[in-house]
């Protein structure tokens, strides 16, 4: 087992062989909330096997992999509610199954304390009726395979303005602790135009409980992208969209303080840290 490092990137790439392309990878950070990058055993990425993607699992869900150059590369998400200690997914290619390690370290997250409608705290019968049947909803969406390979894995932010730290922050609503926060929020106007940071196909389009008018895009392999809280959505689902193709506009919709796009990044069926895929 290998970890990647930036200069394991930058020696890849410059071995790589004439008419390869480069896929310039995220930052990995194998924290709770972040992502491990491990490159594959040699036998996985032979020339032969490049029309095919070897097969990595992690926890019973499909990892997201890449081939950059010659060589291919598991782009593990890592849960928040993951423990600390050595973990691993597995690889299997020709017919053979092989564990492939990584660890995992401690990482603190902040606390934000907020105030909002006491009805979005504490649900009615009717209002937790819906959300579990949103969350249904877009669970289904997230658990969509493509097998195309992202056409990219930096991103710039699908719009302009103050990103906060705010992934992985623990939420305590009118005095009252709930989930971890798992998306980066970004404060814009309302009606500033947001972008799609990469291609990929709309799996969800709706108007929820908690996330207000919403966006999910399949970038393939297992990589989804979510934009939640919209003014107004501008996509349907199935279409194909291309980066820089507006998806919508900043609102502030469903369960908010104040206008801001939430923005989240899902990985082999897990919220991970969006600022990890920002150039």
């Amino acid at each position: 087992m290998r970890r990647v490092r930036a200069l394991a990137w930058l020696a890849a790439s410059l071995a790589q062989p004439a008419g390869a392309a480069a896929l310039a990878l995220p930052r990995a950070h194998a924290v709770p909330g972040g992502i491990e990058i491990l490159a594959l055993p040699s036998q996985a990425g032979t020339r032969e096997a490049a029309a095919a993607s070897p097969d990595v699992e992690a926890g019973g869900s499909r990892v997201l992999v890449v081939r950059d150059g010659g060589r291919w590369y598991a782009i593990v998400g890592i849960a928040l509610s993951t423990p600390l200690g050595p973990h691993e997914v597995t690889l299997k290619a020709g017919g053979a199954a092989e564990n492939l390690a990584f660890q995992v370290i401690d990482k603190r997250y902040s606390t934000q304390s907020l105030r909002v409608a006491p009805a979005q705290v504490d649900l009615s019968p009717e209002d937790l009726a819906r959300y579990e049947r949103e969350r249904r909803e877009i669970d289904a969406a997230l658990a969509h395979w493509t097998p195309d390979q992202p056409d990219r894995l930096l991103f710039r932010a699908p719009v302009p303005g103050r990103r906060s730290s705010s992934f992985g922050s623990r939420r305590v609503f009118n005095g009252e602790a709930r989930s971890p926060h798992t998306g980066m929020d970004i404060a814009a106007p309302t009606g500033t135009p947001v972008s799609a940071p990469a291609g990929g196909t709309i799996v969800a389009v709706g108007d929820y409980f908690f996330n207000g008018k919403t966006v999910i895009v399949d970038h393939g392999r297992g990589l989804f992208s979510m934009y939640c809280h919209l003014s107004a959505i501008d996509v349907r689902a199935g279409e194909h969209v291309a980066v820089g193709m507006k998806l919508g506009a900043v609102g502030m919709t469903g369960r908010v303080t104040g206008p801001h796009l939430h923005w989240g990044l899902s990985l082999n069926r897990t919220w991970v840290d969006p600022q990890l895929f920002l150039r």
